[in-house]
């Protein structure tokens, strides 16, 4: 006797977003202008100056480069300004503020792209628990943009999912 073995999930109509899929490519480093500083203190324009020039900067080709300054220093705006004027050859991206300000800004650009309209009446599902560490600003993000389409949102994996939203039943 054959039985037939139903994938009830795919026959569902369950969509599935993961966001792992949009995570940024490439390597993201941090520069810490606070190494660049007399005594991680304090920006003398003329030593600054040429650390800038003498700095191998090819080490940056093809990264995400997130400037940061870990010190409690002030620092002037036109520096991080230099910083840029050196980069912009070498790294496949520049940002002010640390990796998680990053993915986060990342993240909320490339979910804008999204045409919520397209999950109209439709069971989603947010997958979660991956490799890649989403910010919780995505998974807000997501639920923002699809509650006024989707018929429910739900996270997890389509087979084993917590309920977050259901839509409100049209008389």
């Amino acid at each position: 006797m054959t039985v037939e073995i139903i994938n009830k999930v795919a026959q569902s109509g369950i969509v599935t977003i993961d966001p792992e899929e949009y995570f940024p490519e490439g390597e993201i480093v941090a520069l810490d202008i606070k190494e660049w500083l007399f005594h991680g203190l304090i920006l003398k324009e003329a030593d600054f100056r040429q650390k800038l020039e003498e700095h191998n900067w090819e080490i940056y080709s093809g990264k995400i480069v997130c400037l940061i300054c870990t010190a409690d220093a002030i620092v002037p705006l036109w520096a991080y300004m230099l910083f840029v004027t050196r980069l912009k050859p070498f790294a496949k991206e520049i940002f002010y503020g640390n990796e998680e300000a990053y993915i986060s800004q990342y993240y909320k650009d490339i979910l804008s792209k999204i045409q919520p309209e397209e999950y109209a009446g439709k069971r989603v599902v947010i997958k979660g628990c991956g490799e890649k560490q989403v910010p919780a600003f995505a998974y807000v993000e997501l639920t923002n943009l699809l509650m006024p389409y989707a018929k429910s949102i739900m996270f997890g994996e389509p087979c084993s999912t917590v309920p977050v939203y259901k839509a409100p039943k049209t008389t």
